[in-house]
């Protein structure tokens, strides 16, 4: 059966995946990171090490890997989530199997598996299905610490929550509540070597956080790239400010004085990349279509699995070193934690945030509908329960499907019709007189888990058509996903503008600087060329500024500038620190008229070398 779960799996994080388009900001930066080690370390966005990405690259080491071996296609980039994703369902398994037992384990595994969000995060380029690997990797280890006190587990957990720091930053730690209790309440040792144990394993979690930060501090600016998102070129304020306190400013929480930039400031391709649902900030977001629709499916389910584990526990009197308490305190303590974050935390409209939190939501509903099992075999005063809940959870989902009327209309009828005949199966089944009562249970728990299961499971194979998905982009699935576009062709004119830059190089390291990351992004996919990108991601950045840029025209390193339009100038960027560099470019330096004389008028090149307007 686990076998069938993962190449399930598999074909819904990769089938389609030759068509993989590329999602123009990181696959750029995946495309200069297999140019050099610098630029593999920093996660330079060019290849000429000019500026990072506006996050750390750990997530993006796996892509670049892929593309130095398989070579740089959309389906290289992509692979790498496919795996961590298969990873995640399997690693789940392990995890429930050992709390819960094998039920509840591959019931977990399954309904991972079927959840959309986790069907898109395998399908994408984004960030989180490395990172949700490497949390359950974490929580595999610290369940094996618990068992026995182990600290060298304990500190192999402490490890995989700093590499995974690498991929989504201070996000990584919010795991560190689920961890950290289960082991001080779980661990079979005495408190003081429990805490002692926690302390340490919060030194090496810290140190391994850190150490990509350390690095980009200690090196001089002048050898590593700008780093993005940020005003004083600092990576502590990339981390905390720009990624992390910018998150909250909605709840009053101001990261100007970080050297962070807004990150709800810039450009319009930062807008383009914001332009999904609004959503809020509270707890009644996560209840929202946009985001309930990718992730929250199973909330009835994985709230009576919850309730119902914590409650047998307390009625028992468990042990405190009771592995399936253990159990259900961690998963408890991951959800609260990850959803009180994104309850309050702006996540932009991206849906792939909930990754993280769809795993406790399986693994609490896996062990809540295997004791439901149970208690229904049994035919004991609690057999209630499992009708009910699954009536409830049926009902939530044909609620949250009345926000798309028109996307699959027979969903929510067939999963209502499916539910009725479960719940007139269970109930038959309780008459003593009726025969065959063992079947008719079994007919009615299959059934029932299938009107459970119907509406997520057609909401996540719709991403197998081009029509609700675009496999390479930002991992959402359903009628709300947004068709994107990502191509490595430069149009007629830029090749143009390309062969006219490689000819006139003169020994520059950059072929030409640009005003954004999007202006550079196309010359960098189709050719790996070196173009300078100012302004950053937001194009807020004040990178580089009118000294630095002129020292690049003095040195030689720089001879041309690309402008798409002089409007451009006067009204995009008037606001921005590139703005002085336009002007000063437009003011001192010659435009090249040969290149606009050969069909790329839309594109203004300058020229700001020897034999130029500059003064």
């Amino acid at each position: 059966m686990l076998l069938l779960i993962a190449a399930t799996a598999a074909v819904l994080f990769t089938w389609g995946i030759d068509q993989s388009i590329y999602h123009v900001f990181y696959a750029s930066a995946v495309r200069s990171m297999t140019d050099n080690p610098v630029a593999f370390f920093y996660g330079s966005f060019d290849p000429g090490n000019s500026i990072t990405l506006d996050k750390l690259p750990g997530f993006m080491w796996p892509q670049a890997v892929s593309a130095m071996l398989f070579g740089f296609h959309g389906w290289s980039l992509v692979l790498p989530q496919g795996i961590e994703g298969i990873g995640c369902v399997l690693l789940l398994h392990l995890l429930v199997r050992r709390w819960a037992g094998v039920v509840p384990g591959l019931l977990a595994a399954a309904f991972l598996t079927l959840t959309p969000v986790t069907v898109g995060l395998g399908r994408s380029i984004v960030e989180d299905a490395p990172f949700v690997l490497l949390l359950l990797l974490a929580a595999e280890a610290t369940q094996r610490a618990v068992e026995r006190a182990r600290l060298r587990t304990l500190l192999l957990a402490a490890v995989w929550v700093g590499v995974a720091f690498q991929c989504k930053m201070v996000e990584a730690w919010a795991v560190l509540p689920a961890l950290g209790v289960t082991y001080l309440v779980a661990s079979p040792t005495t408190l003081r070597r429990r805490l002692g144990h926690v302390a340490l394993a919060g030194v090496v979690t810290l140190t391994v956080s850190l150490s990509w930060i350390a690095v980009a501090a200690v090196t001089p600016a002048q050898d590593r790239p700008y780093i993005d998102g940020t005003t004083n070129n600092s990576a502590l304020s990339m981390v905390v400010g720009y990624n992390f306190l910018n998150r909250f400013g909605t709840v009053g929480v101001d990261a100007a004085k970080t050297g962070s930039i807004s990150a709800v400031q810039g450009s319009a391709q930062t807008a383009a990349h914001t332009s999904h649902p609004a959503m809020g900030n509270s707890v009644l977001k996560m209840f929202s279509p946009g985001l309930a629709s990718q992730t929250g499916w199973l909330y009835p389910l994985a709230a009576l699995g919850l309730v119902w584990g914590l409650a047998v526990a307390w009625r028992r009197r468990a042990a405190r070193t009771d592995r399936v308490f253990a159990g259900y305190l961690m998963w408890g303590v991951w959800l609260a934690t990850f959803f009180t974050a994104f309850s309050f935390g702006s996540v932009t409209g991206h849906t792939y945030y909930m990754g993280v939190v769809a795993v406790a939501l399986c693994a609490l509903s896996g062990a809540g509908l295997a004791r439901c099992w149970q208690a229904c075999r049994s035919g004991g005063r609690r057999a209630w329960v499992l009708p009910a809940v699954t009536l409830v959870n049926v009902s939530w989902s044909a609620l949250l499907t009345l926000d798309y009327p028109r996307f699959l209309p027979w969903l929510a009828p067939t999963a209502i019709a499916l539910c009725v005949l479960a719940l007139a199966a269970l109930g038959a089944a309780r008459r003593p007189s009726v025969p065959h009562r063992p079947r008719i249970v079994a007919a009615g728990l299959v059934v029932g888990l299938l009107s459970i299961l119907l509406v997520p499971a057609a909401w996540s194979a719709s991403a197998l058509s081009p029509r609700y998905n675009t496999i390479g982009s930002m991992g959402r699935v359903g009628p709300t996903s947004r068709v994107e576009r990502g191509s490595a062709r430069l149009t007629s004119s830029q090749r143009q503008m390309l062969t006219y830059l490689e000819a006139h190089r003169g020994g520059a390291k950059y072929l030409a600087a640009v005003p954004s990351w999007n202006d550079a992004a196309a010359y960098i996919l189709s050719a790996n060329a070196s173009i300078l990108p100012m302004g950053g991601f937001t194009g807020q950045v004040p990178f580089p500024t009118l000294g630095q840029f002129r020292h690049l025209i003095g040195s030689g390193e720089l001879h041309y500038v690309i402008i798409r339009g002089s409007e451009l100038v006067a009204s995009r960027w008037a606001q921005s620190p590139t703005a002085p560099v336009l002007r000063w470019v437009q003011s001192h330096c010659a435009v090249v008229t040969d290149v606009r004389h050969s069909g790329a008028a839309s594109q203004a090149l300058y020229h700001c070398g020897v034999g130029s307007a500059s003064t």
